[in-house]
């Protein structure tokens, strides 16, 4: 058993089974059992007594990716403070590369799929998948410099953080103040009694943060804002020695439970049988901007970065470090899919197309990324090897 979550707490592993996920969704979804499977995801579970009636795959999205945005948000905090972020000298060279890498992505798919019933889904390329990058460093990306890959992490992490903003302020819907009002209270009752631990019967301490998290993910959920946002929140507020541990143990069920179950839902779709002409200008944007944007333009604003960062004794990157970087960040997966179910949730068509262009666009670069981070990594090797 310890042997199994050690194996779900590495980064190789977890990247693995989630593409195992999406593929397995992908494939059931276009077989005759996709009539079965979609039945269940549609399936309405109501909690009685509230006004929360969501079906399956609501209860995925909503429910279960909270928990992953929680994780996430621990780790941000850490990074804020302690970590790779913690000083805008850190987080100067990888916010501009950031930066590039949502704006010049958003920019092509405007350019291909600007047009009416389409533009909503500019948000959806500008996601990086943490898990899935790091997985793929993990992987192909021995022999990286130190400084490279923090130069990764840091740029990683940039892109969940402004794929949370995207999901907060863009796809909130009819304001309840009063129920965002509770939330914020039951989030700072959550944080103050993180910070009660350690104390004699901690279990009654943890037993009362479960149940008011719990209460602020329903208020979240009903205030109009997305509940995922509700496991961001938390995440800030907790205590740092709390959120260690946290993280912790909910690691393995994240990336053994969690992230595959919402692959395989998110990735259940049909494709569509018509010609590659008929297929809607999101595919496209999506498919096209999610490597192409995110090479450009992380390569191009991370260049810059590097200049303006000269004399602070930047990290050692070269132009092809940042192309490396760049295919990384086109893997957008997990936040790139749910940003595609909240853009186009009004029209299942596009939706499952877009959904389509983010498994296609995030296959391209992780090949890619493959690729390029091997070579890279194997010419920082014989570089080291001469000089030493």
């Amino acid at each position: 058993m310890s042997d199994s979550r050690n194996l779900l707490r590495t980064q190789q592993f977890p990247a693995v089974l989630l593409l195992l996920a999406a593929a397995l969704g992908l494939l059931l979804a276009n077989l005759p059992t996709q009539g079965p499977i979609a039945a269940v995801l549609d399936f309405h579970i109501a909690i009685p007594g509230t006004a929360i009636d969501l079906s399956v795959a609501h209860w995925i999205s909503d429910g279960l990716l909270a928990i992953f945005f929680f994780v996430v948000a621990m780790e941000l905090q850490y990074e804020l403070t302690r970590g790779d972020l913690s000083s805008f000298r850190k987080a100067l060279q990888p916010a501009i590369a950031a930066a590039g890498g949502v704006l010049v992505p958003i920019i092509i798919y405007l350019v291909i799929a600007g047009g009416e019933g389409t533009a909503s889904g500019w948000p959806i390329p500008t996601a990086t998948d943490i898990a899935f990058a790091l997985g793929v460093l993990a992987v192909f990306g021995k022999g990286l410099p130190t400084a490279v890959r923090v130069f990764l992490l840091a740029l990683a992490i940039l892109d969940d953080i402004i794929g949370i903003i995207f999901i907060a302020v863009l796809f909130a819907h009819d304001l309840n103040w009063i129920y965002l009002a509770l939330a914020v209270v039951g989030v700072v009752a959550f944080g103050f009694l993180s910070r009660m631990l350690p104390v004699k019967h901690a279990w009654l301490v943890i037993a009362a943060m479960i149940v008011i998290g719990v209460l602020v993910w329903a208020l979240v959920l009903l205030s109009g804002i997305h509940a995922t946002i509700a496991g961001v929140m938390l995440g800030l507020a907790i205590a740092q020695s709390p959120s260690m541990r946290a993280r912790h143990v909910l690691d393995p069920w994240v990336n053994g439970a969690i992230l595959p179950i919402f692959a395989f839902a998110a990735a259940f779709v049909v494709i569509p049988a018509v010609s590659p002409s008929e297929l809607s200008p999101a595919f496209f944007g999506i498919a096209i901007a999610l490597p192409i944007g995110k090479i450009i333009g992380i390569t191009l604003f991370g260049w810059v970065a590097l200049r303006i960062g000269a004399k602070e004794k930047a990290p050692a990157l070269t132009v092809m470090d940042l192309v490396a970087a760049g295919t990384l960040g086109g893997i957008g997966f997990t936040v790139s899919l749910l940003l595609a179910n909240l853009a186009f949730a009004n029209d299942t068509d596009i939706r499952d197309q877009a959904i389509l262009g983010v498994l296609v666009g995030s296959l391209i670069a992780l090949v890619l990324s493959g690729i390029i981070v091997s070579s890279r990594a194997a010419w920082h090797r014989r570089v080291a090897a001469a000089s030493s």
